[in-house]
């Protein structure tokens, strides 16, 4: 039987889950929309214009989408559990309401960037998108940072239960999150990046001389390439700052189960909690001392450092760790590869090996990042602010929480459809015939002359 407990946790795991896709899209997608109208503002190259209107229509959709889940998350977020919210409102609220600022910023010039084309000038358009993507940017730090807070609190005392002498910027800058924050940025332009990548590789697969996939696949393959290949390095800074402020969560995800001076890195395994130890793991002797302190023969700390009361569902966490850090290391090497390939050809679209990996990864970056905040969230588990508040305390005392269970996942399968059909029908589609020159004007009007290269191919 479902307690109202594990039915609120899972209603705001299934709420996260599904708003997260449309704000890891709202971070990534403007990036790639700003390089492409840079691009044919540069050059004149209307297949580049014709992207650059592409990508910004389906990011009007998926911001839209966004805002209502982002809001009901919101929304649920003080229903769910009043408790955290009357406890540490005064302390995170500052965040909270910068993010909101964040959020109508993109909006605004997310409109603006829309409606523009004939009204404001290239660089002036041009201006709006790199504001969407520097809002989209902010908006996830903001959040980064209030959700690391819950994780090493900080910038308050404790009086009599509640608490004082609240500082919310110390709050706010607090040792988790500002590790958390470049992993999560990164995480965002590469799981976007890839994403679009394999879309158009898939294209290309059937249609290899068609510029505007082309051109897609250039620009997805530069931002998550790039992204990939920094991700191991933030990975590696979050990893030694939670062994030392949440060194429970790290033996969790680590299967580290007994405190242990040079401890092994252990692939894979199967957790046995009467035992105490990973069953069926590959181990690499030394390697976790190593990597999370430089020295080899470092101790780090186990889960029987911690009561069991406080241990994390090992299984859950340790499983959604092996799921993220595979993910993660396939698109780091997809990104190597396709280094090599651009130094020794100059091209990664003749390469149908490469093509089809990156269709195979595409969904990874996606599947990184929920499988990331799986290990987060439930990692901080049986707290809901780490040290201070546990989450039963927080939960709502309203009962029946099984039904606005079933509700909320029905609704999310069905924005989920018609967000695909969406997609499918008006980004998907490929557009009437035109020539350059109509392209430009209709886009400008009177307001720039870009020299005609050509005559833009149709994207299928």
């Amino acid at each position: 039987m479902i307690t109202d407990l594990l039915a609120a946790r899972s209603l705001m795991a299934m709420s996260l889950g599904f708003h997260i896709i449309f704000a890891v899209v709202g971070i990534g997608l403007p990036l790639l929309m700003v390089i492409a109208e840079w691009r044919w503002l540069r050059t004149g190259d209307e297949v580049s214009l014709t992207l650059t209107q592409r990508w910004a229509k389906g990011l009007a959709v998926l911001f839209a989408v966004g805002a209502v889940s982002g809001t009901v998350l919101s929304f649920q977020l003080g229903l769910l559990w009043p408790g955290f919210m009357a406890w540490a409102g005064p302390i995170v609220g500052l965040a909270f309401s910068i993010e909101g600022f964040a959020f109508f910023t993109e909006a605004i010039f997310l409109g603006i960037y829309l409606y523009g084309w004939r009204r404001l000038s290239p660089a002036a358009h041009l201006g709006a998108g790199f504001v969407v993507v520097l809002s989209g940017a902010a908006s996830a730090v903001i959040v980064v940072l209030a959700n690391g807070w819950m994780n090493t609190p900080r910038g308050f005392r404790v009086l009599d239960g509640h608490p004082t002498d609240i500082d919310p910027v110390t709050a706010m800058l607090n040792p988790s999150g500002l590790f958390q924050v470049p992993h999560m940025l990164l995480a965002a332009y590469a799981a976007t990046g890839f994403a679009v990548a394999g879309i158009h590789a898939f294209r290309l697969l059937r249609d290899p001389d068609n510029p505007f996939h082309q051109r897609a696949f250039a620009v997805a393959c530069a931002v998550g390439g790039v992204a990939a290949l920094f991700l191991p390095v933030s990975g590696d800074l979050l990893a030694k700052a939670t062994a030392e402020h949440q060194p429970s969560k790290l033996a969790a995800f680590e299967g580290q189960f007994s405190t242990e001076s040079g401890a092994p890195f252990r692939l894979g395994g199967i957790p046995d909690l009467d035992q105490g130890r990973l069953r069926y793991a590959v181990e690499i002797p030394y390697a976790l001392s190593l990597m999370l302190y430089l020295d080899p023969y470092a101790t780090v700390t186990g889960l029987d450092a911690v009561p069991r009361e406080e241990w994390p569902p090992v299984g859950v966490v340790r499983t959604a760790f092996q799921i993220m850090l595979l993910a993660g290391v396939s698109m780091t090497a997809v990104s190597l590869w396709g280094g090599w390939l651009w130094w020794r050809r100059g091209s990664l679209v003749r390469s149908r090996r490469f093509l089809q990996a990156m269709v195979v990864t595409a969904p990874l970056g996606f599947l990184a990042i929920e499988a990331g905040w799986t290990v987060t969230e439930v990692g901080r588990q049986p707290w809901i602010i780490a040290g201070v508040m546990r989450t039963a305390e927080a939960v709502t005392p309203m009962p029946g929480l099984v039904v606005p269970l079933v509700f909320f996942g029905a609704l999310y399968l069905f924005l989920a459809a018609v967000v695909v059909w969406v997609l499918f029908h008006q980004i998907g589609a490929s557009p009437a015939g035109k020539s350059a020159r109509r392209n430009t004007e209709e886009a400008w009007g009177d307001a720039l002359a870009v020299p005609v290269v050509g005559v833009a191919e149709k994207p299928e």
